[in-house]
């Protein structure tokens, strides 16, 4: 093997390693933007009681959570 081939080989991987921690960044990028964005879709908690085990939301006539299935409170 000539040094060019070998030069041009170095070139190349360089190259994909470029390539790839772009790839990487800009991925990393989207996802902080997904985790801070709102999100569209309203939660009412009215009418809910949590679980004091597990904070699973049940609705006020539950005698025992839907989850874990413990006692709830009153």
């Amino acid at each position: 093997m000539d040094q060019t081939t070998i030069l041009l080989g170095l070139i190349v991987a360089a190259a994909l390693g470029i390539v790839a921690t772009l790839g990487i960044l800009r991925r990393q990028r989207r996802d902080a933007a997904a985790a801070t964005r709102e999100n569209p879709y309203g939660v009412s908690t009215e009418g809910l009681k949590r679980c004091p085990n597990c904070g699973f939301g049940n609705l006020v006539v539950d005698s025992t959570c839907g989850s874990c299935g413990k006692r709830l409170p009153g």
